[in-house]
């Protein structure tokens, strides 16, 4: 299957009239078609940040996720956008643009706290967008991560979850947009990784103020793991920053057009493909399931649960994989198989053929199934299928099963037909009269093994029954 390169972004999960989100059909139509491993970085940041630039240079295009040049912010919900990889082969690269969060006009923080839980749960990286510093306005101002275990559980019954949670959260990048300090601590030069380090350190004490200080700083602590920063000059002037969309690399700043390529080719390299809990790798398809399953919970007012997450996913795939299976191996032997086949053993053969293949193709489209369970279905005998399934379900053993009855009846039906043309002339015969004579019982006996010798010799009769 050719690898999915959308020309322009689609809309993944929309707000809604209502104001309720909905995973939409067009974007999981694409998602369905890929079935290769996919890396998914998603931006997140405050409105007119400057977030859909980056997006835009990551997908390889200057034009694409709606800039703006206004005070409203362009991008509502989460929008997608699915290219080829450009250094992974075999991989495609999911580029999630989010609503800007804290904007005037929509006035809902919870909305606001689902869309940055929501990119944390679908990516692989998690970029944070700001501008000016890295500075406690700043940090403030990212307050989200201090939520996120009342929004994102491991598992519904556990309480303390901070390290389950580090192990499958994404990895964290800050881009400090029109930054221009120097990055200097104490008279002596720091990376970028440094001065966010710097600016995450703790206070010690217990107090409010303190404690107030340390929240996002010890979120950001907790959760995020490996952290890295990301400094960008100003691009342009003023009035070239409100037509982006049409200038070339010529037209900005070298600074901010060199900041850039390096923060592409870090993401190119060093971002991850999705995985779920226990490491189990995403593809396409399966992230859309996992929009699915998320935004349901999230509509129903649960909270999305990452152990349940596995286990829908775990299901949805399985029962697909199981599915697409069966759907290949009667392909095989409708292919295949030409009825009556001359005996069982021939059937049997490319039974055998096909199941082996159908196997391998179960193996490579299921989903966390440690314990055999879904692979056992597909291989249940028949009469295990009526118990367990009342008889909705297949499994390529029933299959074979109902291969090997029509070869019986299509075998019995094709030795009757025999029969009645090889036996016709006897029968004539019998009706006739032409044995009742002397010396005629003989005739019979001669003319009936010789009916007998023609219908044994006939061929394509299919198991003599």
């Amino acid at each position: 299957m050719a690898p999915v390169s959308m020309q322009a972004p689609v809309c993944l999960i929309d707000n809604g009239t209502d104001g309720r989100m909905s995973v939409q059909q067009g974007a999981l139509q694409i998602l369905e078609q890929i079935q290769e491993p996919v890396v998914v970085v998603a931006v997140v940041g405050l409105y007119r940040t400057g977030k859909s630039y980056l997006m835009n240079r990551l997908a390889g295009k200057q034009t694409g996720f709606a800039l703006g040049s206004t005070i409203q912010s362009k991008t509502k919900g989460i929008w997608m956008w699915c290219v080829p990889h450009p250094s992974k082969p075999g991989h495609t690269l999911v580029l999630l643009d989010t609503e800007g969060l804290g904007d005037v006009e929509k006035g809902d923080e919870k909305h606001d706290t689902w869309i940055f839980c929501l990119a944390v749960l679908l990516s692989s990286t998690l970029v944070y967008n700001s501008l000016g510093t890295i500075d406690n306005n700043a940090l403030e101002k990212l307050h989200y991560v201090t939520e996120l275990t009342e929004h994102i559980k491991v598992k519904s019954s556990e309480h303390d979850q901070t390290t389950e949670l580090m192990r499958v959260f994404p990895s964290f990048l800050w881009t400090v947009r029109d930054f221009t300090l120097d990055l200097k601590l104490n008279g002596k030069p720091i990376t970028a990784d440094e001065y966010l380090e710097n600016a995450l350190k703790l206070k010690l004490g217990s107090s409010p103020e303190i404690t107030r200080h340390n929240g996002v700083r010890q979120g950001l602590k907790d959760f995020f793991a490996p952290r890295h920063c990301f400094t960008f000059d100003r691009p342009a002037n003023r009035d070239n920053m409100k037509r982006m969309e049409e200038l070339t690399d010529a037209d900005l700043e070298p600074c901010f057009v060199e900041d850039t390529q390096k923060f592409c080719s870090y993401i190119f390299i060093n971002s991850k493909p999705k995985a779920m809990r226990g490491g189990l790798g995403v593809t396409g398809r399966m992230l859309g399931n996992l929009a699915v399953t998320y935004v349901e919970a999230i509509r129903s007012g649960k909270v999305p649960c990452l152990d349940s997450a596995v286990e829908s996913l775990a299901m949805i795939q399985n029962s697909r994989a199981i599915t697409e299976a069966l759907q290949f191996y009667r392909k095989e032997m409708e292919r295949w198989v030409r009825l009556p086949s001359e005996t069982q053993e021939a059937l049997s053969k490319i039974h055998a053929a096909a199941e082996k293949q159908t196997v391998d193709i179960f193996f490579r489209g299921s989903f966390n199934d440690h314990e055999h369970k879904y692979q056992k279905q597909l291989m249940m005998p028949a009469k295990e299928i009526r118990s367990f399934f009342n008889n909705q379900r297949g499994s390529v053993l029933k299959e074979y099963e109902e291969w090997c009855g029509r070869n019986v009846e299509e075998s019995r039906r094709v030795c009757r037909a025999v029969i009645s043309r090889v036996f016709a002339p006897l029968e004539e015969a019998v009706s006739g009269g032409s044995f009742m004579k002397p010396g005629g019982y003989k005739d019979y006996q001669t003319a009936l093994a010789n009916a007998i010798r023609l219908y044994r010799q006939e061929k394509g009769k299919g198991l003599l029954v």
